[in-house]
């Protein structure tokens, strides 16, 4: 009897997890929100002065894409705007009439990820219990805001392809059996 219940608890910490991962696919709660907001606000300090000393006081048509429109976009558009007018004194043209340049900016993500490696058993296969649930045996538990982008600046007939820039910001966390220990916080908290 003692030598089965060692045995099921080993298969079910071998079937109960190793690592997983999920991309959540909206912005549901402040942590959430804040992630998000706060990797986008880092990525627009790491817009490389190189490309955009140049265009110091000029202005400029910023056209942006990414693969949905919606509050996000619009939200990482404006604080790109803002950025490029505080930092390099950037103006951004409504019309195409007597610009400096042409930015198209490509979004590759803009969003949230939430990864769990480590053991913990899984009690979302048990009828009546939701399907996240779990007891946590030794797990790290990673929730992060993403974003990355890249770009292509048209100036005086030349196209020219910037880096793509990631900014990743974290909430990370050790889970055991009986508490979640805090590895790492937002700004601010």
């Amino acid at each position: 009897m003692w030598r089965k219940s060692i045995m099921f608890f080993l298969v079910v910490m071998v079937l109960g997890g190793c690592s997983s991962r999920q991309v959540q696919d909206s912005m549901v709660g402040s942590t959430a929100q804040r992630l998000v907001t706060h990797s986008i606000d880092q990525l627009m300090a790491k817009l490389p002065a190189s490309d955009f000393e140049p265009l110091r006081g000029k202005s400029i048509i910023l056209e942006t894409h990414f693969v949905e429109n919606g509050p996000l976009k619009d939200y990482a558009d404006e604080r790109l705007a803002v950025a490029l007018n505080e930092r390099f004194d950037i103006k951004i043209a409504t019309s195409p009439l007597s610009v400096d340049a042409l930015l198209k900016v490509f979004y590759t993500s803009l969003g949230t990820d939430q990864e769990l490696a480590g053991f913990y058993l899984p009690l979302g296969i048990i009828p009546g219990q939701d399907p996240e649930s779990r007891i946590n045996l030794i797990s790290l538990e990673k929730f992060h805001g993403v974003t990355e982008l890249y770009y292509y600046m048209l100036e005086d007939g030349e196209l020219s392809r910037g880096p793509t820039l990631i900014s990743r910001t974290r909430t990370d966390a050790l889970g055991l059996p009986i508490i979640t220990i805090p590895i790492s916080r937002l700004p601010g908290d």
